[in-house]
Order: structure tokens, then sequence, then C-alpha cells
């Protein structure tokens, strides 16, 4: 059986002048946009993360079976739990487990295991992938589970940042610690990224070597 489509209507096309207008804009905007590693302890009103929780939950997908959950964290007793598991984690990565070549790769941004922001901050947001969905009470395989969730969170990203707010990507592997923290250790998820979300400390710093991009020759051919 056919499945029903409905007229586009919201797609609204803009003069090629508005155009590049509107995407010399965005580009400015997401130029704004750091990691940083030292966030204030700021309360963010959940109705924000809301929000762009939401604006994630509109990207692309395969099959549309939004293979992907999102848990945002404000209890302090549950980001102290976070820290503590996720800094025994990166204790070891920094103690060798990493390898010297990607360590020495790292110290530009002057990180190690110390991570007080797990606490500080006042939302973590943990993604998850999900290889099954369910519909209408039926269980359905995922497809491109890692190309969307990873679309989903760049989406989440963009919103966070377009709404005011600092982040940070936070990826401890292994990560299995976030799947019983919040309460999703089964065998059908797993966690895929923690997201530091808040306002930057009034003495936030961004590493230099951080502001290096590459140009748009190094990163694109056009055919």
């Amino acid at each position: 059986m056919a499945e029903a489509h409905l007229p586009l209507t919201d797609f609204i096309e803009y003069s090629q002048a508005d155009m590049i207008k509107r995407a010399q804009q965005n580009y400015q905007e997401v130029k704004r946009r750091h990691s940083i590693r030292k966030f204030s302890d700021r309360a963010v009103p959940q109705d924000i993360i809301e929000q762009c929780i939401l604006a994630a939950g509109t990207a692309p997908n395969g099959a549309n079976h939004q293979p992907w959950h999102f848990v945002a964290i404000s209890n302090p007793e549950i980001k102290a739990q976070i820290r503590q598991q996720a800094e025994a984690i990166e204790q070891a990565f920094y103690a060798g487990r990493g390898g010297e070549e990607w360590l020495d790769n790292l110290k530009p941004l002057g990180t190690n295991a110390s991570k007080p922001y797990l606490e500080t901050a006042p939302w973590l947001i943990a993604v998850f992938s999900k290889k099954r969905s369910e519909d209408n009470g039926e269980q359905k395989q995922n497809y491109y589970v890692h190309e969307s969730v990873g679309i989903a969170t760049g989406f989440l990203i963009q919103a966070l940042h377009h709404a005011g707010l600092g982040t940070l990507t936070h990826t401890p592997k292994p990560m299995s610690f976030l799947s019983k923290v919040c309460g999703r250790d089964n065998d059908n998820e797993r966690p895929y990224m923690l997201i530091v979300v808040g306002y930057p400390d009034e003495n936030a710093t961004v590493p230099e070597h951080a502001l290096h991009k590459k140009s748009l020759t190094e990163i694109c051919d056009f055919l």
C-alpha cells in the first residue's frame, strides 16, 4: 500500500542575495561556537533544553525511525556520579592507555583527567543510539544508526549554541557507565556522546590551537 504524502507547505524560498546573506550570517554565528572547559554554575531553565532537544529530533535519519534517545541531567548527585566514573576512565587514558601519538596531539588543548565541569555545568545531555525502535508495540530494525545519531547530535549542539549556551562534547571510552547511571542499561541502546551545557565561566578560555580551522580549499572540492 502506498504511503500518504502531503504537500510541502513550509519551505521558504529566499532571493539569492538573501541566501548569501543568510549563509554568511550562519557562518559567522557558528564560528563563535567553541568547546569550553570552564563552565559557570548559573542555572539554565529546562524549557530551553527541551526546545534544543526537539530541534535535534528533527534531524534526517534512516527510514525515519529516529534511532536516538536523550537524557538531560541536572541532578547534582547524578552529575557527581558521572564525573567520578568518567575521571577514573580518563586517568587510565592519560596514564598511557590513549597511546603516545594521541596524547601528544592533545597537548596543545591542555586537557587532562580532571573534569570538574561535569559537576559545575547545570546540564549534561547523554545521547544514546538505538539498534531497534518500537512502533505500535512492534520492534523494528533501525538503519544508518551511527550516521543518524551523529547528525542529530550536530543539530543539538547547533541549537544549544544558537540559544546562547556553551557546550563541550565529552566521549570517555568506554562509556558503558553512562548506561547504568542513566537507567538505560539494555542490549538495545549504547551511549554515543555526553554533551556538557551551560554558560561559560567568566574565566573561560579557548585554546589557540582550536581556533585554527582548515580553509575551504583544504576541506572541499567542487567538481
